[in-house]
């Protein structure tokens, strides 16, 4: 009785003790949601800034749009696209990553430890360098007198340059780069920790190697690839630096029309709304991820 009684009280001290760190980070990380959402239900400024009255027409123009002479109401086609063009260039980044990611993280797995650990440095690098040099990095790549386009005249692959500069593709090719590490790492942690017997013992069995893969290895390393598809994901779709660039202010997604809506476009209250559109994504991206992972567990 004792032992519970002095249990309770170091779990009760524990606990006091922590109340400031834990009230900063509630704060901190709950407070400018709290500003988000209630800026997303208040009146545009006239200038800049929200009215301090109740409305919710931020929440109506994601989706339409009144004429500005007769009032009709119609589908905010241009708000659509740029959250289609946002999800789809986001579910695209994630694909490619892992297509490229699992070979990858396959190959660093199946090496020696000593190797290795090379291997995964040179993963780590891009990590090391600013994430604007390295969408420059990629520019400089794919502009008409880029590497890409100088290496396919010089063998004759093409007569004039292309341009894939200030497109989809180029957005998709620099959150694909951008990305990458983010999904093989980890891929590499749940290939690592896989019993290779397994594979021999398919064999055995007389499986295909297209049985193994898709019925022994994949089911046993799904908490990598949904942890991989989980990191990827979310930060392409929110990403601003890679779309702004490569893009080139044309081909926006969410992350920069909620910027254009505070910066440019004054209407605080649309890009609030937007910005908790973006947070419930995200939120229900996790929370997806979590059922996955308690179903696996289970």
């Amino acid at each position: 009785m004792k032992r519970n009684d002095k249990a309770s009280r170091n779990a009760r001290n524990g606990w006091l003790l922590s109340t400031p760190a834990l009230l900063v980070l509630f704060v901190a990380a709950t407070g400018p949601l709290v500003i988000v959402v209630l800026y997303s239900f208040l009146e545009k400024g006239d200038y800049s800034g929200v009215r301090w009255i109740f409305s919710g027409e931020a929440w109506f123009r994601i989706l339409f749009e009144r004429d500005i002479f007769d009032g009709t109401v119609s589908l905010a086609d241009a708000n659509l696209s740029i959250i289609w063009r946002s999800i789809k260039l986001s579910f695209m980044t994630t694909v490619i990553t892992f297509v490229l990611g699992l070979p990858t993280a396959w190959f660093i797995a199946t090496r020696s430890p000593a190797s290795r650990a090379f291997w995964l440095f040179l993963i780590t690098i891009p990590f090391w360098t600013n994430l604007l040099i390295r969408t420059f990095a990629i520019m400089e790549v794919l502009r008409n007198q880029g590497l890409l386009n100088t290496f396919l005249i010089h063998y004759g692959l093409i007569d004039t340059p292309l341009q894939i500069l200030y497109t989809d593709t180029a957005v998709l090719i620099g959150m694909a780069y951008v990305y990458l590490p983010l999904m093989v790492l980890p891929l590499f942690a749940a290939i690592d920790r896989f019993d290779f017997k397994l594979i021999e013992a398919g064999y055995d069995l007389y499986a295909s190697r297209m049985n193994i893969l898709r019925h022994v290895i994949l089911p046993i390393i799904k908490p990598g690839i949904v942890a991989g598809c989980i990191l990827t994901f979310i930060p392409s779709l929110g990403a601003y630096v890679t779309p702004r660039i490569l893009g080139g202010g044309k081909n926006m997604m969410i992350g920069n029309f909620i910027e254009l809506q505070f910066g440019q476009g004054q209407n605080w209250p649309l890009g609030a709304a937007l910005s908790t559109v973006l947070l419930v994504i995200v939120l229900g991206s996790l929370v997806l991820y979590t059922r996955i992972s308690s179903r696996r567990a289970g």
